[in-house]
């Protein structure tokens, strides 16, 4: 006995592609923004933290950005949504803000 299965719709199927493709692209402004941000916003925070000469705290802190970028990258792919992601890189990046402008100039700049 042959079962006869009803043709499926392609409706369905464009609307998840529409939705993975803005997916993709929101994780990838927030690796590409929000990484960059809570990258150079870092530096920031540990120039006035770290226990060594101004010029060695700034290269330590420079180098360490690279790192802290990649990090990001691999977070916003990593995330479990695209909100996860934004949020996972933009609030530490605000607060690395606040920290590093309290270090700097003994107050939040708020």
């Amino acid at each position: 006995m042959t079962v006869v299965r009803p043709e499926r719709s392609a409706a369905p199927k464009a609307g998840r592609v529409r939705a993975s493709r803005w997916s993709v692209a929101s994780r990838t402004l927030a690796a590409a923004l929000g990484g960059y941000a809570l990258a150079n916003s870092l530096p920031v925070a540990l120039l006035a933290m770290l226990p060594m000469s101004a010029a060695d705290a700034a290269l330590s802190a420079i180098q360490l950005s690279f790192l802290v970028y990649l990090g990001a990258i691999l977070w916003a792919f990593a995330a479990r949504s695209a909100w996860h992601a934004w949020l996972g890189l933009l609030l530490p990046a605000a607060a690395s803000l606040l920290l590093g402008g309290w270090a700097i100039h003994g107050r939040l700049p708020i």
